[in-house]
């Protein structure tokens, strides 16, 4: 009897926690929370714009079924133009994918080494970066150094730090490390910029060229750029921000931590060929394996992406929205997770 009253008391603390919880959630994210599951993908495309989204784009694709294309909202606010599942769009740190996947293919041909510090790749920054001789290409791959990340630096967007690599580099020099080589993780873009200059010095060329050499070009990626100057702007989908009426598409980002554009079918494919092994060989993908991620996602201002392969379902799910700032990116992940559950519930249903 007692234990039976301990379980109902415990239960409606559970009850209470739970409602009071409720107190603290952002109305816009507790109305996605209440509302029921659409039975479509595009269902749930027409109401994420009614969360405050100005566009979204959706690519999936899975087993035995065509690739599908969604969207809905707008590509451009302002001219009144619908959004278009094969615009092209900022994939901000979806880039570190392909950087990952270059790092993975010169270490395989012996070009690289995981094992060599910074000092070795880099010897003008000894005594600019903290730990310079103790950081290994590794431990930057995988976030793992505690070089700060300088797109933490106070005034890097308003001064368009962004369009420049020594500028945003200069923010982080002679700066205390956030900790010691190897000790935690915490993700710093300047981790990518400088494998980035790794990779062109050991190349003696562009790594844009590398990439679009062994991946883009392998993968028939016809619509995948390294840089938003590679592209006509009016083929990029607008980038907005909450409560600021500007469109953000000029802003260029040139860091390989996120400079790429593509489309959303073009990351699809990308995705899918890294996680099913068709890209990489099988020393590549054991290197690959040790040293990163199979998803990612990305955020600049006006823009923000998620990339997914879903194994439970076979999917690759990839996500465009083009709404940034208050609580879009909250919205974003949870329409994400809706859209994945739609695809699981439809693929019950035809089993």
């Amino acid at each position: 009897m007692k234990k039976k009253q301990t379980k109902r008391i415990l239960k409606i603390i559970f009850i209470m926690a739970s409602i009071s919880s409720l107190i603290f959630v952002p109305w816009i994210l507790l109305r996605i929370l209440l509302t029921p599951l659409p039975n479509t993908v595009q269902e749930q495309l027409n109401d994420a714009i009614g969360y405050g989204l100005d566009g979204i784009i959706v690519y999936v694709d899975q087993a035995e079924k065509p690739p599908q294309f969604y969207a809905a909202g707008w590509k451009d606010r302002k001219n009144k133009i619908p959004a278009n599942p094969k615009a092209l769009f900022r994939i901000a740190s979806i880039s570190k994918l392909y950087i990952a996947v270059s790092v993975a293919k010169l270490v395989n041909d012996k070009q690289l080494s995981l094992n060599k510090t910074l000092a070795d790749y880099l010897p003008e920054l000894v005594g600019r970066i903290e730990n310079a001789d103790k950081i290994t290409l590794r431990m930057m791959v995988q976030h793992r150094s505690g070089i700060p990340n300088y797109t933490d630096s106070p005034g890097f967007w308003e001064n368009d730090y962004s369009k420049n690599t020594n500028e945003s580099l200069d923010l982080v020099l002679d700066t205390p490390a956030d900790f010691t080589p190897d000790k935690k993780y915490r993700y710093s873009n300047t981790n990518y910029l400088l494998i980035g200059e790794i990779l062109d010095n050991t190349l003696g060329y562009s790594h844009h060229q590398f990439i679009k050499k062994e991946i883009l070009m392998p993968l028939g990626l016809n619509h995948t750029y390294s840089l938003l100057s590679e592209v006509n702007l009016d083929d990029v989908m607008s980038g907005y921000a909450v409560n600021y009426d500007p469109d953000l598409k000029p802003n260029d980002f040139i860091s390989p931590a996120g400079s790429m554009v593509a489309t959303a079918q073009d990351v699809g494919i990308f995705l899918r060929a890294l996680n099913d092994g068709s890209l990489l060989n099988d020393n590549e993908q054991a290197i690959y394996s040790s040293i990163y991620v199979y998803e990612h996602t990305g955020l600049l201002p006006g823009y923000s992406s998620i990339a997914k392969y879903h194994k439970d379902i076979d999917a690759v799910v990839i996500q465009f929205v083009n709404t940034s700032g208050g609580y879009s990116w909250n919205v974003s992940e949870k329409v994400y997770k809706r859209i994945v559950k739609v695809l699981r519930n439809t693929k019950e249903d035809r089993t």
